[in-house]
């Protein structure tokens, strides 16, 4: 039985909200404009909105509505809201002022549907992403590119931006793989050939379960 909805549930989810506020109300936290939290907010539900359509048509519900809420946690919103570029992601702008994004760490640490998450140099090989997140890594990744693309998107974008960076990352092969494999169909022959469930469950079963990489 599901438990009742109760006070302590409004104050968890308006938190961090509160907390926004106050900084913005008391000039906490200075170099954040005003206006660059609203076209922040603006593009991280129009990105979840797109992650959210991705998902649900291959049947994953909860993903698409779970996806990226530790964006609104105060450690990456306000980052992110001071490095707003629009057409790229302020975690690259940040790294290039500061070195580092603090943001990224904590986002990383949070959100399964990153290949990073999975990262662990003590194992022979870095675990393998399970199916739901690889899903939803590709349905991520696939609206980032149409988000920050916006009207000059094509489908063979994500491709050319999964070869420029996502590669650069040593993850577990098959998983490195499954997503490739994704892209390139998606390059090849569109989205709605990849986008459902019978496409993702045969293509992650035979890639990374069967170990077959054609």
């Amino acid at each position: 039985m599901m438990r009742p909805f109760i006070f302590s549930d409004l104050l968890t989810f308006f938190r961090p909200w509160c907390i926004i506020f106050i900084k913005i109300r008391f000039n906490e936290d200075q170099g954040v404009k005003i206006g660059n939290i609203l076209r922040h907010l603006s593009l991280v539900i129009r990105h979840k909105n797109k992650v959210m359509v991705h998902c649900f048509r291959c049947g994953l519900i909860w993903r698409g509505l779970a996806h990226d809420m530790s964006k609104f946690t105060p450690v990456e919103f306000f980052e992110s809201a001071k490095y707003y570029q629009g057409n790229y992601s302020p975690i690259v702008a940040c790294r290039r002022d500061k070195g580092m994004s603090l943001a990224w760490l904590h986002h990383k640490g949070r959100n399964r549907h990153h290949i990073e998450y999975w990262l662990d140099p003590e194992c022979r090989e870095h675990p393998m992403m399970p199916y739901r997140f690889a899903v939803e890594c590709v349905c991520d990744k696939l609206a980032a590119t149409k988000t920050y693309r916006g009207k000059d998107y094509k489908p063979e974008d994500a491709l050319a931006h999964w070869e420029r960076s996502g590669k650069k990352v040593e993850g577990n092969p098959r998983t490195m793989r499954f997503v490739e494999v994704v892209f390139r169909d998606l390059a090849e022959r569109g989205e709605g050939y990849i986008l459902n469930k019978r496409y993702m469950k045969e293509t992650y079963k035979r890639i990374c379960l069967d170990g077959k990489d054609t």
